[in-house]
């Protein structure tokens, strides 16, 4: 199997192969159905339909297996989404500030800047607010996003399997430069991150997918 940037990616991709997977199902279901009743009540060969009354057995069915299939939806759908809202005690936090048209991320230490670095394998808890509208932060490759609102601090967890750099793109329309709004998050090797944070400079190291 190969990495991914974080283990919730699995998860979120199951669940919508697991929904797109049942949709195709009873898609084709229902219209070999439909071609199989256009065939048998043609006109020309004369059947009559006959309508159903008082069959408990399939009114049981038609309610129960729908009833099934839209709660176990809902299940693989929440645990997934439990995965990156139960963050971890140890989190390592960086506040994250969205305003038109531009992030912030801001470390323990005071550093400052608009390109997210974090240690691969530590979970992280961004917490974020905005200084003006509603953003939202969407990590694509992580498959996670939060809105990010004025007055309210939100909250996004996740913990970066694989060395690398991936996009930060605004996925809530903030105004003229609301396309121009991206940046990366760049996960650097634990040891790689404490020394790039304790420099006052902001030296960039090379990642897996930029040699």
């Amino acid at each position: 199997m190969s990495p991914v940037p974080t283990q919730h990616v699995e998860t979120v991709d199951f669940v919508m192969l697991y929904i797109v997977g049942i949709s195709v199902i009873l898609l084709l279901g229902i219209t070999a159905v439909m071609i199989y009743f256009v065939f048998k009540y043609n006109r020309k060969k004369g059947h009559q339909p006959v309508d159903i009354h008082g069959n408990i057995w399939l009114e049981i069915i038609w309610i129960v297996v729908p009833t099934l299939l839209v709660l176990s939806m809902f299940y693989f759908g929440y645990t997934g989404f439990r995965d990156y809202r139960d963050i971890p005690d140890n989190a390592y936090v960086i506040q994250a500030t969205a305003r038109m048209w531009a992030w912030e991320f801001a470390y323990e230490n005071g550093k400052k800047l608009d390109t997210l670095y974090v240690p691969q394998g530590i979970p992280i808890k961004l917490e974020m607010k905005s200084a003006d509208v509603t953003h939202s932060l969407y990590i694509p490759a992580f498959r996670i996003k939060e809105d990010v609102m004025f007055g309210k601090t939100t909250y996004l967890g996740f913990t970066a399997e694989q060395v690398g750099s991936y996009d930060i793109a605004c996925a809530e329309y903030c105004g003229l430069n609301h396309s121009m709004m991206y940046t990366k998050v760049k996960v650097l090797p634990e040891v790689q991150f404490n020394e790039w944070l304790s420099k006052k400079d902001e030296p960039v190291y090379p990642t897996e997918m930029e040699k």
